[in-house]
């Protein structure tokens, strides 16, 4: 079992019991637990627990009813009553009660739960940082505060709570600089904002005057260089400070920021109130557009849009619905601008109007970019780090589990991983690598010989760890080429996971040639430079389908271009449930199974989780989608290059490719998404064989398995499917590359073939350029790599497919290879023809497979497929079908 990560996710426990208090004390609510107040006359409380000898080595169900530990000799126990008036965290920058607990050993873990007067727990802080802190959101009334002495030897630890207090910045009195850089004061209060490239700044303020960065280089390697053609203009009630394409307002009477284009009269962003701080944070209060919609914070667990909602941003271990795992502190807005919060400090972001963001620390350390929101995100991806480029191996299915020393299953050896590797090659199951231990007292033995042994089921190896890196080296050449943190060593999250996150990327690129692939479930930003982030621990539901569909594509929207969560979760296993999982998440790039840990959904028999173990008709479907999964693999890897480049990863929310269409952040939206432009996903979340609700947004969409049409925007209700179907429909104008029928392995695929899919429109041209590498190494960065454009252009009398010859080079680069096309969309052509002249009309699938070049036409499906003979990649060639 994995203890650490068991315990963060446990309920509520039994409320009461002990601890000595220092400072204002209430009437105990329990024999024996003692209580505190918040209100005008008490702002802060301080108490001591008792010493402990050891820890529970559990959650907050670890510990006994008050009732059996009066003492506290397991657990301690506080109730803490906050009274304030109504309103007052409206406007409070920390929008709560900070609480913290000291330990007195920095070796010892004590974790901290919070649950209110109901017994609903409200507020938890579960990693191994010191102190542990939490914030409890707009507190009002009384809540029970439950310390787990989870790991200790001998300690004890200091509880804290305070009610924050505010002030907001005054007058100006003094601005300065020029060149790119200038210098505001308002009082104690310092601010700096710097003019960098491609219309972007960055705001600094401290109400001490005391500028800081405790971030460094952690999240931004290298700072961007100034921009130095800047002026100042007093126009009386502000500064305004002109760069290329923006105007900065600088308010005098209060002092308050606004950004607007060149004219200075359009407003991008405008502060309503100036900035506000407390004991403990600083907040960002800005005016917010009629219709202005937000996206971003990282991972936000079931949402995508964050308009008229509140987006924590912090470490948490909150693995369902509402959790914020991997969350990050950025957002972007449709009127044009991003803000990235360059801290590890936890913020609330409240999407209201006003907009109100805030960080829990005194300072403020903002950069702002300008543009649309792929452009932002851009800009964003820039700075923090572009999503790294995967092994081509990442992209495929994975597969976890404990093989040595598993409290589970008995006494098992690593080499038992390879039966199952074999089991993927004998259900003819695409495979792209294998976690074989776990870390929590599962180690590993004969390493390299398994290592070998999954090569030859051409499935690369993997670890996963609880505690660091020690042996990276010799792992790695053992033939280690992914890793998975997991949250006993990760979970502090913050600059913590970052820096984990980038060792271990570097560690596997240090000691082989290959790139780096590393597994994540908390992170930071910056965290898509080097890492698949996974959304944690979870049991099976129908509902836990349903919301992890928005949280992948919300992702995208932070730049994370890999999040994705385990098929079928880890903790439950129904055949049902488990294959309309796996049908939708053959369309997130990166995906795995977790094994070992699983029951049925009685909770009573042990399952493990591969694919074909539930039989028929379950196997055959999930073998169906695997292997779809597998022949799209190039345009999966191609979008995987893309987001290298421009920060944008594969899933996507419709409002992403659809701004204008306004039912793309409506209900039905937020539960489908796109994989990559091309294709729609509308996964089924219920028990049910038919999907409602699924909205096309503007063009012509086309049934992946029917071939009918649809003309958007529209909605389709009544959408027929049963359970080897998943509601799936490809836009118009897709040109969608694919390796040939039967492949089971990038390894294995057969090379000299290349096939598409092509859906041309009634009238006009599409696009598509391929981009190709070797799959492993990392001599792609160094420019060995290819890139393939194709054309397609249509209309009544002819449609003409153009293919570009490959240009670049890398090692295994085909020299020659044949093309198939399978045209949607279209009647029986007249005839078919390439460059050299017609091809051969041919009366089966059957005999076009066994021919070297021809075409046949499907009467039933309605699909004009044609074959070419082999063709130089260095050359390229022209397909015309004469209607």
């Amino acid at each position: 079992m994995r203890p650490l990560r068991l315990r963060r996710a446990a309920l509520a426990a039994a409320l009461s019991s002990i601890t000595a208090l220092a400072g204002p004390v209430l009437p105990a609510r329990a024999a024996g637990t003692p209580s505190a107040v918040l209100d005008r006359d008490h702002q802060n409380v301080t108490w001591q627990s008792p010493q402990y000898a050891k820890g529970t080595l559990g959650g907050a169900n670890s510990c006994p009813p008050a009732a059996q530990d009066p003492d506290g000799a397991v657990c301690a126990r506080f109730d803490l009553t906050v009274n304030v008036p109504a309103g007052y965290w409206n406007d409070n920058p920390e929008g709560g009660v900070p609480l913290s607990v000291q330990w007195q050993n920095p070796t010892d873990d004590f974790d901290l739960y919070v649950f209110d007067a109901a017994g609903k727990q409200v507020a938890s802080s579960a990693g191994t940082a010191d102190p542990e802190a939490t914030v409890i959101p707009k507190a009002s009334g009384t809540y029970h505060v439950l310390v787990v002495p989870y790991d200790v030897h001998g300690g004890s630890f200091t509880g804290r709570a305070y009610l924050p207090q505010t002030a907001d910045a005054g007058d100006l009195t003094s601005f300065s600089g020029g060149q790119g850089s200038y210098d505001i004061g308002a009082g104690s209060l310092k601010a700096k904002v710097d003019f960098l490239a491609d219309d972007q700044l960055r705001l600094r303020a401290a109400p001490d005057g005391v500028l800081t960065d405790p971030a460094g280089s952690t999240i931004i390697r290298k700072q961007p260089e100034l921009q130095p053609r800047t002026w100042s203009v007093d126009t009386g009630a502000y500064y305004a400070v002109h760069a290329h394409d923006l105007v900065l307002r600088v308010y005098k009477h209060p002092l308050r920021f606004g950004l607007y284009r060149a004219d200075d009269r359009t407003a991008i962003w405008q502060e309503d109130a100036p900035l506000r701080w407390s004991t403990g944070g600083l907040r960002q209060s800005l005016r917010r557009g009629a219709e202005e919609q937000f996206f971003g914070g990282g991972e936000q667990n079931g949402s995508f849009s964050h308009r008229d909602q509140t987006v924590h941003v912090a470490n948490s271990t909150d693995w369902n619905e509402g959790g914020y795992n991997n969350s990050q502190p950025f957002y972007v807005s449709t009127a044009g601008y991003g803000v990235f919060r360059n801290t590890f400090a936890p913020g609330t972001y409240d999407f209201g109007s006003p907009v109100r963001t805030g960080q829990q620390e005194r300072r403020l350390d903002a950069y702002y970019f300008t543009g649309d929101v792929k452009k932002v995100i851009g800009q964003y991806t820039a700075l923090v780090g572009k999503p790294f480029m995967p092994p081509v191996y990442g992209l495929e299915p994975g597969d976890s589990d404990c093989y040595l020393h598993n409290a589970n299953r008995g006494e098992r050896h690593t080499l038992d991983a390879v039966k199952i590797a074999d089991g993927y090659v004998q259900q003819q199951m695409p495979l792209g690598w294998m976690l074989v231990n776990d870390g929590y007292g599962c180690g590993y033995e004969n390493l390299p010989q398994t290592g070998t042994g999954l090569r030859k089921d051409h499935a690369q190896l993997g670890l996963w760890t609880q505690n660091g890196l020690p042996n990276q080296a010799e792992e790695v050449k053992a033939g280690v080429r992914v890793r998975k943190l997991d949250v006993a060593w990760v979970g502090n999250g913050y600059d913590f996971a970052l820096n984990a996150c980038d060792q271990a990327k570097a560690g596997i690129e240090d000691n082989s040639d290959a790139r780096g692939f590393v597994w994540l479930p908390v992170s930071w930003a910056g965290a898509q430079r080097c890492g698949v982030l996974w959304s944690g621990d979870q049991s099976l539901s129908w509902d836990y389908i349903r919301w992890q569909i928005p949280t992948y594509a919300g992702a995208t929207m932070s730049g994370i271009a890999y999040d994705t969560g385990d098929v079928g979760s880890i903790f439950r296993r129904d055949p049902k449930m488990y294959t309309r999982d796996l049908q939708w998440k053959a369309f997130l790039p990166a995906i795995m199974t977790m094994d070992g840990w699983a029951r049925d959904m009685s909770g009573k028999q042990q399952r493990d989780q591969q694919p074909w173990l539930d039989g028929e008709p379950y196997t055959s479907i999930n073998r169906k989608y695997l292997q779809l999964k597998e022949r799209l693999l190039p345009y999966m890897y191609t979008l995987s290059a893309e987001a290298t480049r421009t920060g944008i990863g594969a899933v996507r929310p419709l409002a992403l490719e659809y701004p204008d269409d306004p039912a793309a952040l409506g209900p039905d939206a937020k539960y489908e998404f796109l994989a990559g432009p091309d294709f729609l996903v509308a996964p089924v979340y219920s028990d049910t064989s038919v999907r409602n609700g699924i909205h096309l947004p503007p063009g012509t969409w086309t049934d992946y398995w029917t071939g009918r049409t649809y003309q958007g925007p529209t909605t389709i209700n009544d959408y027929a499917a049963p359970l080897d179907t998943l509601p799936l429909f490809v836009r118009g104008g897709a040109i969608v590359p694919m390796w040939p029928k039967g492949t089971l392995s990038w390894e294995s695929r057969d090379r000299g073939e290349l096939d598409y899919d092509l859906y041309p429109s009634e009238r006009g041209s599409s696009t598509y350029t391929l981009y190709e590498d070797d799959g492993v190494s990392r001599q792609y960065a160094g420019g060995a790599s290819a890139t393939q454009r194709v054309d397609v252009h249509a209309n009544p009398v002819v449609t003409t497919v153009k293919v570009g010859a490959s240009e670049g080079s890398y090692t295994g680069k085909p020299q020659a290879r044949s093309y198939r096309f399978t045209v949607h969309g279209q009647g029986a052509p007249s005839f078919v023809a390439t460059d050299d002249g017609p091809l051969p009309q041919l009366d089966s699938a059957a005999e076009l497979d066994a021919a070297d070049s021809g075409w046949y036409h499907d009467e039933a499906t309605g699909l004009t497929e044609v074959k070419t003979a082999k063709v130089s990649t260095d050359h390229g060639f022209s397909l015309h079908l004469i209607h």
